[in-house]
């Protein structure tokens, strides 16, 4: 429309009504998930696997998301849950990461639970801080309206009109998965995110979040998305470093399986 007002200076009743008709331009039709979060921040899929995860994060009660480092399944788990709490549409924001590399040491540590596994949920408090300042994340987190509940303390609760973050839930056990499912309420959306590929688990012990994904997938409410190295959006060089690593645990396991035939 400006292009054409610079060209014959006025626009008449026939030329609003075509440009109205015409809709937006294609490319912005393509990114159609744009969310809104504190600040006024516009928080935009960069690739189709985020545009996909988004999408099934709205569209289901249970997302589980996959994929290795730099994806955003973090961030973009943190982003739908912002902009839910924002329209009101949830009352609060809990969050929940398995503290695997602890183990017993974690009630050693000093302060209270939220002190005690805040070095392990730094990852989720740095995408809120993106999305809002630091006095309003605070100010939620004493109304515990954003709340941390590590995976010990949610056994028993209900969790009603909230958005629930498991975050790194390839290291949970098959009877934490299942605890942390069940903790679903009314008006509430869940998302587990993780890595499959970095289960920190003993050797013989199966990731939970594998073993939902197996059971689970056929159920309606319940999506699943498998990110990939293309949805890498960090600095280039991650996507080279995940798929040299990946090249070389693949190599590794056919030089062991040639030495067992």
């Amino acid at each position: 429309m400006q292009k054409h007002l610079l060209k014959h200076r006025q626009l008449t009743s026939e030329d609003v009504t075509g440009f109205v008709d015409r809709g937006p331009p294609a490319d912005r039709a393509e990114n159609n998930q744009a969310i809104t979060v504190y600040s006024n921040k516009i928080v935009e899929p960069s690739t189709e696997g985020q545009l996909k995860y988004i999408e099934t994060m709205l569209n289901n009660d249970i997302t589980f998301c996959t994929g290795p480092a730099g994806t955003g399944k973090t961030y973009l788990a943190v982003a739908v849950a912002v902009s839910m709490l924002k329209k009101r549409q949830i009352r609060r924001i809990v969050l929940a990461r398995p503290a695997v590399e602890a183990g017993e040491k974690l009630g050693f540590l000093p302060g209270d639970i939220a002190a005690k596994v805040n070095p392990y949920l730094r990852p989720l408090f740095d995408a809120i801080e993106d999305m809002m300042d630091f006095a309003q994340m605070r100010k939620f987190m004493e109304l515990d309206i954003i709340e941390i509940i590590p995976l010990a303390f949610m056994r028993g609760r209900t969790l009603n009109e909230a958005a629930i973050i498991c975050d790194e839930a390839q290291n949970t056990s098959g009877l934490q998965m299942l605890m942390v499912l069940t903790r679903l309420g009314h008006g509430s959306k869940m998302i587990i995110t993780g890595d499959i590929t970095q289960v920190d688990l003993a050797a013989n012990q199966r990731s939970g979040m594998v073993e939902a994904m197996d059971i689970l997938r056929r159920i309606d409410g319940i999506g699943l998305v498998e990110l990939s190295q293309r949805d890498i959006v960090r600095h280039r060089l991650v996507q080279n470093i995940v798929e040299a690593y990946r090249l070389r645990q693949e190599a590794a396991a056919q030089a062991k399986k040639r030495e067992t035939s």
